[in-house]
């Protein structure tokens, strides 16, 4: 699969449709909904086109799904950093780690399977928003802080169709 199109749904800002082939998948956005002038906690969700960086997972809850896309497991010590004004903005970091980031090894599950989006990760720039993933959805479709967030069951059925490269497109 070379490209997934993320197009908005009715129902809310915050809603959208993911397109995989033939699929049509409901999802999570941003709670602010669409945004082509992303800025670091406004919870939009990039208007762009994002290529798949690789995946983290929790195999203590879910087994490596069949995929070409590079997959870790997530460790207790890994964190995201998302401080603009710190060096490893935007990047995996391990605890202990003071500076504003995300817990990879969430509670609520939500990072049991996790993409890296390459929003603002090759080219960093401060402020322009960090932690952009394709991850699972909360109970009732609730809106991501700018994510993209798909049911457990459809995150398995596309992942086969993933792989490093793979353009996720938000229009």
């Amino acid at each position: 699969m070379k490209t997934v199109l993320v197009r908005p749904a009715p129902g809310g800002r915050s809603r959208a449709i993911v397109q995989v082939g033939p699929l049509r998948i409901p999802a999570a956005i941003g709670r602010a909904g669409r945004t082509s002038r992303k800025r670091e906690g406004d919870g939009g969700t990039p208007i762009a086109a994002m290529p798949l960086l690789s995946g983290f997972l929790r195999a203590d809850r879910v087994a490596l799904p069949k995929t070409a896309l590079p997959m870790r497991r997530i460790r207790p010590f890994m964190l995201w950093c998302d401080e603009p004004g710190h060096p490893s903005y935007n990047r995996l970091v391990r605890a202990p780690f003071r500076p504003s980031h995300e817990e990879m090894r969430r509670k609520d599950g939500l990072y049991d399977i996790c993409l890296v989006l390459d929003w603002n990760v090759t080219s960093r720039r401060r402020n322009a928003g960090s932690a952009i993933f394709f991850h699972l959805i909360r109970p009732g479709y609730e809106p991501t802080a700018g994510c993209i967030a798909v049911a457990r069951r459809d995150m398995l059925r596309i992942l086969p169709h993933m792989r490093r490269g793979t353009v996720v497109r938000v229009l």
